[in-house]
């Protein structure tokens, strides 16, 4: 599947995905940054994918295109090494009800959050 549309709104820290075959869907920037691609996150074996914690209000600063089958998502937490083939953006988007419910249950069982381990607060 390709896409044809991607649409980043900072406010709400989602991305719409739009696909050639009509299919959308919306995915946040949390669920994207803890199901990166990247060998940090998936690992370097075929065992389960290292956790991500503390994510919960990780945005996007930037997307860029990687010739016409992927694209470089840099977040704001410095993360930038996963490139999101569109098959693989595609999986996230079928199976996300999923995805996340097991992420929320690996979460609890390591005594891990969502939330960043120290608040910060930033005033323009």
């Amino acid at each position: 599947m390709l896409i044809t549309t991607l649409h980043y709104h900072q406010r709400s820290k989602t991305l719409d995905i739009h696909f050639d075959n009509g299919d959308s869907a919306e995915l946040s920037a949390e669920f994207l940054r803890v199901h990166s691609p990247s060998a940090e996150v998936q690992g370097h074996h075929q065992s389960e994918p290292n956790l991500v914690t503390n994510k919960r209000d990780v945005g996007i600063n930037k997307i860029e295109p990687v010739g016409h089958y992927a694209v470089r998502l840099i977040f704001d937490d410095g993360h930038l090494s996963g490139l999101y083939s569109f098959r693989y953006l595609a999986e996230l988007t079928s199976n996300k009800d999923n995805l996340w419910q097991s992420y929320l249950a690996r979460l609890k069982s390591a005594n891990a959050q969502r939330d960043a381990s120290i608040a910060i607060k930033v005033t323009p």
